[in-house]
């Protein structure tokens, strides 16, 4: 595993909605380490919440692929990109194909394919971060 890297500028937030616990306690560890804050949903009903009602804004939602709950990844990550836009969203295990399948609104987002590593959660967080303050500056 790489070493983190502590990021420079505010502490963005990560809602991590993963019900494989040592993946999502891994991603979640390491991503503190970096200096993001991080949010843990064990399933799609637990991230729906924190979603509806957190104070507390989230920057990035990363979610497994097969995340238990009455919504299913793609339903999450849909309903998110509706209601919340501002959130960015990064779906986990999920091949191109399959998040095509499942419609536009995943199209548009990254696909991070199973297995990885904690350090390339990261990069991806901080690329799409990046990429959003470029955008919101034009």
């Amino acid at each position: 595993m790489s070493k983190p890297r502590t990021i420079t500028q505010g502490r963005p937030t990560v809602l991590i909605a993963e019900d494989a616990v040592l993946v999502r306690m891994a991603i979640a560890a390491y991503l503190r380490d970096c200096g993001y804050r991080v949010v843990e949903a064990a399933s799609s009903d637990e991230a729906l919440l924190v979603l509806q009602h957190s104070a507390q804004p989230i920057d990035v939602l990363f979610c497994g692929v097969h995340v238990t709950g009455a919504l299913d990844a793609f339903t999450l990550s849909q309903w998110t990109r509706k209601n919340r836009p501002q959130i960015k969203v990064i779906l986990a295990g999920a091949p191109k194909s399959a998040a095509a399948a499942a419609g536009k609104l995943c199209e548009e987002g990254p696909h991070l394919a199973k297995p990885y590593e904690p350090h390339v959660v990261e990069d991806y967080i901080r690329r799409l971060l990046a990429l959003q303050s470029i955008e919101g500056s034009s």
